[in-house]
């Protein structure tokens, strides 16, 4: 269930407002009964102990539209809110926020900048502006108030003050909250920030594919032999390179192709093709139990701490346990980025037993309700045979305690080791199991082929990309859009 559970989508189109009256003439006053009622209710929704709406008493008046058809339409009439007294109250500025609301596109970016317009820094304006927004999308009152109160701690935490140092992060929580990370609008966003993160791989693979076909206007062996070469340059591996470039080679004899532009669709498809993966069984018992493995220095502690940030912005409970008592100030590292995310934390410190930890936590996780519990474990090298037993171990006592956990075991990789990943991603998957992958660092290497390579050789499916630094830079993987980003083809 997400954060908000009873957002909907309420912007719609001119068309269908002006077909709905012409068909029901009193439909404007049942609307109007409508908020009126839906405003009632949330007066008796008091169990957020933060409200960013202060009310002088406890007599407050529903607010009621007051309908004139002569100036307004049914689209153009302002979004009822808490507010004081009638509309004729209401700040203007509130008046032509709601207004302008309703005229443009319905995508969570055109909301935002509307809602943003003529501001620049986080005061009782910009507060004021968020709730209003997030009521405008018919959030319930206690979670527009923990939204804002969560994010107004975390702009503390961080010492922001003006909207661009933030808004990027604003609306990923925007989007996480309220189910619009798949929406059109942030697949691009996605996208541009994927094409960021690939710029040195992109900059090795998609210019020398751009310079090899300017180089080549018709197909021949001494264009496939470079291909091959640049394919294993961008550490895609000499195995998977030979393989692709043979599929092309069919390809083009199979359909008579002579000019080398006319390959490229071919090659993308074939790209996005390598990150196909089995289907699998998703659902899980809860609390769902998430195992995070990798060797040292891979990005894993902060890894836990964007995927804790994503869930607790989903609308998830959520609690973090440190098994890793192996590596030194481990367990403290990970206790901060759980208080920076909001979840909650179980570890025994430092020396403990890793599997009594993970045991203990499972408790936890079990008495206290929680949805996600993420364990991270040791920096294990993967040819450390003590190690692995002792990973082996952790997931007995997790089995033991909770039938059926751990439902994923994600094995995390650093991006610019390049061709060692593969080794690891080996030895994991053999000595108990991976069931997917995130990639990490792809903003600092020019090995983005690698993933390629991961694909090529393992079905398991590459679930995020890192590509930075910020809780926002950990993203869905998309085939399609990573194909498109590494090979240097803009998005459509």
């Amino acid at each position: 269930m997400g954060f908000f559970s009873a957002v909907k989508k309420i912007f719609s189109s001119k068309e269908q407002n002006e077909e709905a009256k012409q068909s029901h003439p009193a439909q404007e006053e049942s609307a109007t009964l409508s908020v009126t009622d839906n405003i009632e209710q949330d007066k008796t929704d008091k169990t957020s102990p933060i409200s960013l709406v202060q009310e002088e008493d406890n007599k407050e008046e529903p607010l009621i539209l007051e309908k004139d058809d002569s100036s307004l339409s049914q689209k153009d009439a302002p979004i009822a809110t808490k507010a004081e007294g009638s509309l004729a109250d209401i700040d203007k500025d509130f008046e032509e926020l709601v207004l302008a609301l309703r005229k443009t596109d319905a995508k969570l970016s055109s909301w935002l900048s509307i809602t943003l317009e003529n501001l620049d820094k986080a005061d009782d304006l910009f507060w004021k502006r968020l709730t209003y927004l997030l009521k405008a999308l018919e959030t319930p009152q206690s979670e527009a108030d923990i939204f804002c109160h969560e994010f107004k701690v975390w702009l503390e935490r961080m010492d922001y003050h003006y909207i661009n140092d933030f808004r990027s992060e604003l609306q990923y929580r925007l989007a996480l909250a309220l189910g619009l990370e798949d929406e059109e609008d942030e697949r691009d966003r996605l996208f541009l920030k994927v094409q960021q993160g690939l710029e040195r791989t992109r900059n090795q693979l998609g210019k020398g594919l751009k310079t090899l076909f300017a180089g080549h206007d018709k197909l021949g062996e001494s264009f496939f032999e470079e291909l091959e070469e640049l394919f294993i340059m961008s550490d895609m591996g000499a195995d998977l390179s030979i393989k692709l470039v043979a599929k092309l080679r069919d390809h083009a004899r199979a359909n008579k192709l002579e000019d080398t532009k006319d390959l490229l669709p071919y090659l993308q498809k074939e790209v996005s093709q390598l990150f196909s993966t089995p289907k699998r069984i998703v659902a899980v018992n809860p609390p769902e139990v998430v195992l995070l493995i990798g060797v040292n220095g891979v990005g894993k502690t902060t890894t836990i701490a964007k995927l804790a940030y994503r869930a607790k912005m989903q609308g998830k409970k959520v609690l973090i346990a440190g098994a890793d008592t192996f590596r030194a100030a481990a367990v403290e590292q990970l206790e901060t980025w759980a208080t920076r995310v909001g979840a909650d934390f179980y570890s025994k410190g430092s020396g403990a037993d890793p599997a009594a930890v993970a045991y203990e936590a499972m408790d936890k996780a079990l008495t206290g309700g929680y949805d996600i519990i993420f364990i991270d474990t040791a920096g294990r090298l993967h040819n450390k045979s003590n190690l692995m037993d002792e990973l082996q171990k952790i997931r007995n006592v997790i089995g033991k305690k909770h039938a059926g956990a751990p439902h994923r075991s994600i094995l995390v990789i650093d991006a610019t080791t390049g061709q060692n990943a593969l080794q690891q991603t080996k030895v994991f998957k053999e000595s108990g199991g991976v069931d997917e992958i995130i990639l990490t660092k792809l903003d600092g290497t020019a090995k983005g082929g690698v993933a390629l390579s991961i694909a090529s050789t393992f079905e398991v499916p590459i679930t995020f990309i890192g590509l930075g630094e910020k809780m926002e830079d950990l993203r869905p993987f998309h085939a399609d859009d990573f194909a498109k980003a590494l090979l240097g083809e803009k998005s459509e």
